[in-house]
């Protein structure tokens, strides 16, 4: 009797251990959790077929899958060769199999810890929604823009998805406390990573996996990726109705497909369709394809741009009458004149352009502020130079349609004569030229100045440099000479005398005839310098220079070899020579 309770009660605890599931195991949460996916999508339309993939890091015995809410495994998975995945088939896709989802392993190391929770949602319930881009759905990097997802009916909970490339803008989900129909889902700063394509979904917020049908795709395009392109009109931005017009997209970054896109007022544009030729033709222009163009460059399955290229004015003319065009005071003028060329209309247009033949610029343009006659308006070029010289026509249009231009008037040809490229002349007229003028002058002033400053220190180096040489000359033959000349004699030698400081410059010219000393003693003496002038004129003066200079003795040694002798005094006599 006691046996046999003894082998119930062991049989129960063993069965107790056995049957108890892993969900109940304490062991759980021992081993490494394992990754979980769904096969083709975690969002799916329904009545599609779909696989949760289970993969353990570890060779497993058992594989389970949960769903959030019921305690007990959905699936159960035994691995026949202890293989480190397994696959749960949930079958053909409906709103009961919506949910989230998690899975778990058991090897003979004991259990793993649950993987991750694996939303599961299935699609096309309901009607679907629609999708816009505020303020477009092209927007420069850097910039900002908002997803709208809209539908008829309110809902409470709004999805904005995004296809491949970087992750969609968060979050990805907006719930409201009550029904709405409209979310958005801001955007920015916009970079390259956002470039993709959208669609949002509603759910109602009992069941928030079971969606709606999609949006129709929204393609989100990021331009300034790449430098911009050049835009160029063949064979010029002046096209008259019924030519034809290519209008081509340069660049030199190596685009393999690029886009043309027309301003449409404030609108932005709707989509950049690329080509993989950089040339637009517009074939027999109309009033449609007149104005403002701009071009992208990009690459093959991408949805980044470069920046615009500078927009491009295409005016379609032949739609008015034909204005005039005149030049005040005439068409030829001289290189740094003022011209006016004046574009006159016979009928009502506040709107005039006047372009250059064979000038890339485009025209230049003036609007009317007074809109009673006449209906003219003034060009003027100030100071003309020989870049002003050509051919010049105007035309006239309507504010209102400014793209679409009259007849052109008959042609000018601007004549620009004198002058040259080179010459500076800008800079001396108008009132900046008072300025040249005195700082001219300052110049002048300051050059002359310096040319005195070194003439006197030259002259005070030559006057130095002259070392007066020693020449003997009896004292009483000198007084002879004076005595024997007479009264008259005398005053002819003053004249003579005084002729001779004011001629410097023919006292240094005066060859050096003959030194004589007058006297020399131990502590002074005194020199005398001779100058005789070869003539042929015997009525001649001969002029002799006395340069006194005093000796001093200086016992305590040599003097410096930088000082200085001090200025002496010069005399000059005229000596008669027979």
């Amino acid at each position: 009797m006691g046996g046999s309770v003894r082998t119930q009660t062991l049989t129960a605890l063993l069965c107790l251990g056995l049957c108890r599931g892993p969900w109940d195991q304490v062991q759980a949460g021992y081993l490494p959790k394992p990754s979980i996916r769904a096969d083709p999508s975690p969002n799916v339309t329904s009545g599609t077929r779909v696989t949760i993939w289970c993969q353990a890091s570890l060779q497993a015995d058992v594989y389970y899958l949960y769903k959030e809410g019921v305690s007990e495994p959905t699936s159960i998975e035994i691995s026949q060769d202890s293989s480190n995945k397994a696959s749960f088939s949930l079958g053909f896709m409906s709103p009961h199999n919506a949910g989230r989802y998690q899975c778990q392993y058991h090897s003979r190391n004991g259990w793993s810890q649950r993987s991750d929770l694996l939303p599961l949602v299935v699609t096309g319930v309901y009607s679907p929604p629609s999708l816009s881009a505020i303020p477009g759905p092209v927007v420069a990097s850097g910039g900002n823009v908002s997803l709208s997802c809209s539908s008829q009916h309110p809902w409470q909970t709004f999805h904005l998805l995004k296809e491949g490339g970087a992750d969609a803008p968060r979050p990805l989900e907006l719930k409201f406390p009550r029904e709405k129909r409209q979310a958005l889902f801001p955007v920015g700063p916009v970079s390259i990573s956002h470039g993709g394509t959208y669609r949002c979904y509603v759910s109602p917020a009992s069941y928030p996996y079971v969606w709606s049908l999609p949006s129709d795709p929204l393609h989100l395009q990021v331009t300034g990726a790449y430098r911009e392109p050049t835009l160029s009109a063949q064979p010029g931005s002046l096209v008259q109705a019924g030519d034809n017009l290519t209008l081509q997209c340069h660049s030199e970054a190596g685009f393999d497909t690029f886009a043309l896109m027309k301003d449409e007022g404030l609108t932005p544009p709707v989509r950049l369709d690329g080509q993989p030729s950089p040339n637009f033709p517009l074939s027999l222009v109309s009033i449609t394809h007149g104005g403002r163009y701009r071009c992208y460059g990009g690459h093959n399955l991408s949805s980044t741009w470069s920046a615009p290229s500078v927009p491009l004015d295409i005016f379609i003319t032949g739609l008015y009458r034909k204005p005039s065009l005149s030049a005040q005071p005439g068409p030829s003028v001289s290189w740094g004149e003022n011209v006016t060329l004046q574009c006159r209309s016979e009928i009502w247009l506040d709107t005039f352009y006047l372009s250059k033949e064979g000038s890339p610029a485009p025209p230049q343009h003036i609007r009317l502020q007074d809109t009673t006659a006449p209906y003219q308006v003034n060009f003027n070029m100030s100071p003309v130079t020989s870049d002003h010289e050509g051919t010049y026509r105007c035309y006239a249009s309507s504010s209102t349609s400014p793209y679409l231009l009259s007849h052109p008037s008959d042609p000018l040809e601007l004549l620009v004569s004198g002058g040259s490229e080179d010459a500076p002349v800008t800079p001396w007229r108008g009132p900046n030229r008072y300025l040249y003028v005195l700082i001219g002058a300052a110049g002048a002033f300051v050059l002359l100045l310096c040319l005195l400053v070194v003439l006197l220190v030259r002259r005070q180096c030559q006057g130095k440099g002259r070392k007066p040489a020693a020449a003997t000359i009896p004292a009483p033959e000198d007084e002879g000479l004076r005595g024997s000349s007479g009264p008259a004699a005398t005053a002819a030698q003053d004249e003579n005398l005084y002729a001779v400081m004011k001629d410097t410059q023919a006292e240094e010219d005066r060859q050096l005839a003959s030194q004589a000393v007058v006297s020399e003693n131990s502590q002074d003496g005194t020199y005398a310098q001779i100058n005789s002038l070869v003539s042929e004129d015997p009525q001649d003066v001969t002029y002799a220079q006395l340069n006194c200079l005093t000796l001093r003795r200086v016992t305590s040694g040599p003097a410096s070899s930088q000082a200085e002798p001090p200025a002496e005094p010069s005399v000059y006599a005229s000596l008669a020579i027979r």
